[in-house]
């Protein structure tokens, strides 16, 4: 998947699925749903996201917005 399209100002907007039993990228409605094996306590899903982006894309994003939540904000720092 061509991920820079929805790359605007090193923002990326994503929801995230997590203890979902698989990881996976998928555009939904012209949005990005990122699935995790992961559950969200002990902020394991959002390690497993950033892992994902850095295994995958080869980029390193930081959680701008939404640390708790599913719907998250990410900061492309490379």
């Amino acid at each position: 998947m061509e991920i820079q399209a929805f790359i605007h100002k090193n923002l990326l907007t994503i929801k995230v699925i997590p203890h979902s039993g698989r990881t996976e990228l998928k555009e939904e409605n012209r949005r990005l749903k990122l699935y995790l094996k992961s559950a969200p306590e002990n902020n394991k899903a959002n390690l497993e996201l950033i892992k994902f982006f850095k295994k995958e894309y080869g980029l390193i994003v930081e959680i701008k917005l939404g640390m708790t939540s599913r719907e998250k904000v990410l900061r492309v720092v490379r």
